[in-house]
């Protein structure tokens, strides 16, 4: 059943396509940009902001739900001096798992501002470390928002020709750069107990996550 959903948009090759698919199925998406500048370049927002521009400029059914259905005002929320905070000893190997947790913590905040009740994601099973069950699992309880990952059971061959059949996968190819802080060795087990603990020693996720989100600019798609 169609509803309404924020969408965590990386400028990589797979939150493009898991837009396109709930857009398809009639939802109506905020789309949201987590920005890791300065610490990289600003490659991640531009291709985030073509492929989504792409979608709404697109011939037939898909572009008139996506010029309907999308939002027009990008959310870019600056990130990176905060994800600085989990690379001390204490909490580094937990990084990508805090990093995606602060992203849903962050479009919660989005998501009472425009009425949505989920968080869409172009996440699938096991392709990085912080997509085992156990670690997102560990992901998922950090907002109220229920989880929409169309991918899910989808392989990285099978996402990138469906990126290639939507006229998204030349925009998003290239290095993706979102582990620029990440651990060598990456936790893939995660620890509730343990996270929550690191996060509040970090100033708490609420804390945090809003904070973030006071900095956010709107880019007009």
């Amino acid at each position: 059943m169609a509803g309404v959903c924020v969408a965590l948009v990386s400028g990589g090759i797979d939150s493009p396509v898991a837009v396109a698919r709930m857009l398809a199925e009639g939802w109506k998406i905020f789309p949201l940009h987590a920005s890791q500048e300065p610490i990289t370049g600003p490659e991640a927002e531009e291709k985030t902001v073509e492929s989504l521009r792409h979608l709404i400029n697109m011939d037939g059914e898909l572009g008139e739900l996506a010029r309907s259905n999308l939002s027009k005002n990008l959310i870019v929320v600056p990130v990176a001096d905060t994800l600085a905070l989990f690379t001390e000893k204490w909490n580094h190997s937990e990084y990508f798992i805090h990093m995606k947790r602060l992203y849903n913590a962050i479009a919660t905040l989005h998501a009472n501002e425009v009425g949505a009740t989920h968080v869409l994601t172009g996440e699938n099973l096991g392709q990085v470390s912080s997509q085992t069950l156990g670690n997102l699992g560990g992901v998922e309880i950090a907002t109220s928002l229920q989880p929409l990952r169309p991918l899910l059971a989808f392989d990285k061959v099978t996402i990138m020709s469906m990126a290639r059949k939507l006229g998204t996968l030349e925009i998003s190819e290239g290095p993706e750069v979102c582990d620029a802080l990440g651990p060598n060795k990456p936790t893939t087990v995660a620890n509730k107990e343990w996270l929550e603990r690191s996060e509040e020693r970090a100033g708490g996720l609420q804390s945090l996550a809003s904070g973030c989100f006071s900095g956010c600019r709107i880019v007009p798609l």
